[in-house]
């Protein structure tokens, strides 16, 4: 159909006209707030409080949607909100990695509150159009786009009965709408979920921007907790938002010679080191597939093994050569020299309702690659690139997908499912086709890719109950806590990554702390005090580039030549202290790398608090399924045989020689789950909560997040913990 036969069916159902403003040092001072219920529309203030205690990003996503659900509020109630903003710093163009906006919402999969960022255009248009958030609430009743103009100051609702949704189309389809010309593609943006969003609790969202080089509309995916599944309950389409004009100098900042030394100096490294230190121009993050295989990082057949003989197959380098395009900036924001968003252009699909098609595809990513290859027991570049491409536009969670799909194909080959159950799906490990059918089934909302959507939790609950599985085995292999599938990192051999994933807020989405090799390969934090000061940095600050708006690649992934001669080398201390800079630089601000901590601190424990104040948050919700700590099976042990004797001789005293190998593997057991209680103490004694997990009043106070609410949703839950101890 074409597009203006699709734009004449929109029907209007509301209108707001709004004044321009300005932006002033990072802030517009204004929240966008729509309830489709009732198609109000509304401009609320954003208070000098929110700016000082939840800075932007994230902490506006988390403060907005605390005050608009109760602690009975479930995913699919209309209270519920998407709330999507950017922060101070989003949109500047002269230092890498400065278009990140994040989103949040209750989570389908957890029930809590779940915060994914985000690349793409989306973030600093919005502000530019005059917006510190975005705030939506309500269901409509039918499909609806919402249209914001940041050049006329015009937001609509629009019923949008014809288009499709899935996001590729969808996303090339409202760019040719919106847009004036070809040139004017470039200042289109828009967000869409797609068909599998609607049939799972996985749905992501897509974030467009127009790649002119290409001459396509690009996706970036706000991927983690089913976030898209909320968008398309409350029957959004997409949201679009168009502005022409953009500058360097349109966040107003305080000193912009701050801003423009600290992104010239990291211009240089990323030119002069980006080759020899990660390749992050070259590949992007799946520069990475080899090391974790080299490591025995690599997720392999459900997190059993680390590592695969294959591995060579989907390497990085076959990648650069057959499928992904060189020679392309490829920064899903201006200025990002680091260039990481690659593509595979002209990508043949061979499966599905796009068959025979050639499209881009985003990627691959190293987490899509991980999760949807070895894991997967899948070594066919073109297979995780077609998977990829169908992740995306359907609107699925790659990394979720992964996860629960390796974890349906042990299962299956432990005899737990079989034909019969799966509708005749053979979802052995390596079974491509399989895989395929299976997320084809997720967008069609039928046969066992309904059961599949549900996520591994609540498969579980339904393997056990139904298909009457060892409840000891699935708790063990079943590699999700919170109710969020784990991200595609090997943790067991890590004591510090596991923690870095079973003490996040959201379930375990290494953004939080990324620890594996500071720990397992470098061994620079050997003691429990060493760990839980690293899960208690590392976490803050990287929770702190999700309320400025930017991206943690450029912090780590390029580092200065002289790094290692640093006094802490692992957290980059140059490069601390430009985000120190452009924070100055941008909102006026004399911030240094304490108060940068500190600044996290706050909207990091207030998030905990919303955790518990949701009915998780404790101690008991940190658990995390014994495959991320060690071996559930003899084959698990064998494979590493050699260093688990050892470890059971140098750390337990348990002389291994004679014994079989389940005797073997419960000691290990026994020592490695003490380890993690250990583990916690620590690190809750180090983040000032209880030993129950519970922020402390003495810690709120200090760190300044005393609100009366917060202290009335700790106060009973540390009265009771005191009075039972």
């Amino acid at each position: 159909m074409e597009i203006k036969a699709l734009k004449d069916a929109h029907k209007l159902l509301a209108e707001f006209k709004y004044k321009l403003g300005t932006i002033e040092k990072g802030y517009t001072d204004r929240t966008l707030y729509i309830n489709l219920s009732d198609n109000k529309i509304q401009s609320k203030p954003v208070t000098q409080m929110m700016k000082d205690k939840f800075i932007g990003g994230k902490g506006f996503g988390m403060w907005y949607l605390w005050n608009a659900v109760t602690p009975q509020t479930k995913w699919n109630d209309p209270e519920n909100e998407v709330v999507i903003a950017g922060g101070p710093v989003c949109g500047i163009t002269q230092y890498p990695g400065a278009g990140k906006s994040l989103v949040c919402s209750l989570s389908p999969l957890t029930d809590i509150p779940m915060d994914s960022n985000v690349g793409g255009y989306f973030g600093p248009y919005l502000k530019f159009s005059g917006w510190d958030a975005l705030e939506i609430q309500g269901k409509a009743e039918n499909d609806v786009i919402i249209y914001i103009d940041g050049n006329s100051g015009t937001v609509t609702i629009e019923e949008a009965p014809l288009e499709p949704v899935d996001g590729h189309v969808l996303g090339e389809i409202l760019t040719e709408m919106y847009a004036d010309s070809e040139k004017d593609k470039r200042n289109i943006s828009i967000v869409t979920s797609g068909t599998a969003a609607g049939n799972t609790r996985l749905g992501l969202l897509n974030f467009t921007f127009y790649d002119l080089r290409r001459q396509v509309t690009r996706l970036k995916q706000a991927g983690r907790g089913g976030i898209g599944t909320v968008f398309r309950d409350k029957k959004i389409k997409a949201l679009v938002v168009k502005y022409q004009g953009t500058k360097g100098n349109l966040n107003n900042p305080a000193d912009q010679s701050i801003i423009n030394k600290a992104g010239i100096k990291l211009h240089k490294e990323v030119c002069q080191l980006d080759d020899v230190q990660n390749g992050m121009r070259k590949i992007g993050t799946a520069n990475i597939i080899e090391v974790m295989d080299e490591y025995d990082l690599l997720p392999t057949h459900n997190f059993k093994f680390g590592c695969h003989p294959d591995t060579h197959k989907i390497a990085s380098t076959v990648f650069i050569e057959k499928y992904v395009t060189q020679n392309m900036q490829d920064g899903c924001w201006y200025g990002c020299s680091l260039s990481c968003a690659k593509a595979a252009d002209n990508f043949e699909i061979k499966t599905g309702p796009y068959k025979g098609q050639k499209v881009t595809v985003d990627g691959p990513e190293y987490e899509n690659a991980a999760g949807l290859g070895p894991n997967c027991g899948i070594f066919d570049p073109e297979a995780i690139l077609e998977l990829n491409f169908y992740c995306d536009t359907y609107a699925i969670d790659t990394i979720s997908f992964g996860t629960l799909t390796a974890f349906i194909m042990e299962c299956y080959e432990n005899g737990i499912l079989n034909k019969e159950i799966t509708g005749g799906l053979e979802l052995n490990f390596g079974n491509k086709d399989a895989a395929l059918e299976l997320i084809h089934q997720m967008s069609r909302g039928e046969g066992f890719g309904l059961i599949a959507g549900q996520g591994v939790h609540r498969m579980k609950k339904i393997f056990i109950e139904e298909y009457g599985a060892d409840p000891d085995f699935i708790n063990d292999i079943a590699m999700e806590q919170k109710g969020l599938e784990f991200s595609e990192y090997m943790p067991k051999e890590s004591l510090a990554q596991q923690g870095g994933y079973g003490l996040t807020n959201k379930g375990p989405q290494h953004d939080e702390a990324w620890l594996i090799f500071i720990d397992m390969v470098n061994n620079q934090i050997p003691t429990f005090e060493e760990k839980a000061e690293a899960l208690h940095w590392y976490p803050m600050f990287r929770t702190w580039f999700g309320l400025y708006g930017l991206c943690k690649l450029p912090w780590n992934d390029i580092s200065p030549a002289d790094n290692a001669e640093t006094d802490e080398p692992a957290k980059i201390p140059e490069h601390v202290q430009n985000y120190v800079d452009i924070c100055n630089g941008v909102t006026g601000k004399r911030i240094d790398k304490d108060i940068l901590i500190r600044e996290s601190e706050r909207v990091y424990n207030f998030q905990r608090v919303f955790n518990i104040r949701m009915g998780k948050g404790l101690r008991a919700n940190d658990a995390i399924p014994y495959r991320a700590m060690g071996p559930v099976t003899v084959e698990e042990y064998e494979s590493r045989r050699e260093r688990y004797d050892n470890q059971l001789k140098e750390l337990t005293d348990f002389n291994p020689e004679g014994k079989t190998t389940q005797e073997k593997m419960k000691v290990l057991r026994e020592y490695r789950e003490d380890q993690y209680e250990k583990l916690m103490d620590a690190v809750y004694k180090r983040r000032g909560w209880s030993k129950d997990g519970v922020p402390t009043i003495e810690y709120l106070k200090e760190i300044g997040m005393d609100l009366p609410e917060v202290i009335e949703v700790v106060k009973p839950h540390l009265e009771a913990e005191e009075a039972c101890c």
